[in-house]
């Protein structure tokens, strides 16, 4: 798949950002208007899980993060996704909790200041702009990378905190 300049990049941009919005909208208003329901539980961090990992593999083709990151990423949402089937099958429901959650935000922080930053460098910004300003700006210089090192400790931390959770589960199968 590709986004040549621009155009790409942005459009990009704007369906991330619009399913990440619309994602985090219908989560605040199944909350506010008490319509939280077991099925919307396990489908939400599924959604999640699709947007995310999708756009991991992504950044990594683009290079803005390593392949082993987004295995260890897409490898955790498998772990999870396993966790929460075998809860299903117990009539339990491991819900998302405050690390996912956590997890998730630095990763679409990550993910969309990779495509701002694609789409804006693509427009040929620099020289409009003198160019120390320009590295100033960069947010490959310290933005991007301490988003992805936070949501790779959040990923295994909070893929931690699962596996803990289910313990009790993961003994009934052994």
């Amino acid at each position: 798949m590709s986004f040549p300049g621009f155009p790409g990049y942005l459009t990009a941009l704007i369906a991330f950002s619009v399913a990440a919005a619309t994602d985090w909208l219908d989560g605040y208003l199944a909350r506010k208007l008490n319509l939280v329901t077991p099925l919307g539980k396990l489908l939400d961090p599924l959604a999640d899980k699709i947007l995310v990992c999708s756009a991991f593999v992504f950044m990594s083709k683009l290079g803005h993060a390593p392949v082993w990151v987004t295995a260890v990423i897409i490898g955790r949402e498998f772990l999870v996704t396993g966790l929460r089937q075998i809860a299903v099958e117990a009539g339990q429901v491991l819900a998302a909790d405050r690390l996912g959650k956590w997890k998730t935000t630095f990763q679409l922080t990550f993910v969309i200041t990779a495509l701002v930053w694609e789409s804006f460098s693509q427009m040929e910004v620099r020289g409009m702009v003198a160019e120390g300003l320009w590295k100033l700006a960069d947010p490959r210089g310290w933005l991007m990378p301490v988003a992805l090192w936070i949501s790779l400790a959040l990923t295994v931390i909070s893929g931690a905190n699962y596996v803990w959770n289910a313990r009790g589960l993961l003994k009934g199968k052994a």
